[in-house]
């Protein structure tokens, strides 16, 4: 990795950066991260963190070319579910 791409792009992102690079409000993302249905992230002490990497392929869970195609995998809404999450 380059020193310029380090020093341009963030390893890690907090939940209102999180959230605009999703285009979600950091709100949905907090539901998420207490429902299990979200993406990925880390504790760095008291600090939920998530990489981009980590943003990104959730996102890319919910990829379809068309409504009537299923998708390779399903991106859930921020809500309580009854058994399993499925990813």
């Amino acid at each position: 990795m380059s020193a310029n791409r380090a020093l341009s792009s963030p390893q890690y992102l907090r939940t209102p950066d999180a959230a605009l690079h999703l285009g979600l409000s950091p709100r949905t993302l907090e539901k998420h991260r207490c429902y299990g249905t979200g993406p990925a992230f880390h504790k760095l002490g008291g600090r939920v963190v998530y990489t981009v990497d980590a943003l990104d392929s959730w996102a890319a869970l919910g990829l379809r070319r068309s409504t009537s195609d299923p998708g390779s995998g399903v991106c859930l809404p921020a809500r309580r579910f009854d058994g399993p999450v499925r990813r």
